[in-house]
């Protein structure tokens, strides 16, 4: 005896509006996990970031993008004066600098100890 198709459709359980919210509650669940892990995050440190570059003034010191440390002489509204060695002093585009550290922030020496700047 071979079942016939008529009992292969039997059931009928994924009609209707239940079946419909199911289906979208999944992506609705993801789409707010994502916001609240991926999106929000960044545009918190995003914002960290423009404080900290709005807030650069002469006399910090400052770590570029590339590693290079320096003391800024001059801030301009897109640039800022970097002094990296005596004497030595370029000019930096404000998105590049990754951290300022604020005149007499502890950082630490060679040896472990912290050293005042």
């Amino acid at each position: 005896m071979v079942p016939t198709p008529a009992f292969a459709q039997l059931g009928g359980a994924g009609d209707g509006p239940q079946a419909l919210i199911m289906q979208l509650a999944l992506p609705a669940v993801l789409l707010v996990l994502f916001y609240f892990l991926m999106i929000r995050p960044q545009q918190q440190r995003a914002k960290q970031q423009a404080a900290k570059l709005g807030g650069m003034k002469r006399g910090d010191t400052v770590v570029l993008n590339s590693g290079v440390t320096g003391q800024i002489t001059r801030v301009d509204d897109t640039e800022v004066s970097v002094e990296i060695a005596k004497g030595v002093e370029v000019r930096v585009v404000k998105a590049m600098v990754s951290d300022v550290r604020t005149k007499g922030t502890p950082v630490p020496a060679n040896d472990g100890k912290t050293a005042k700047i």
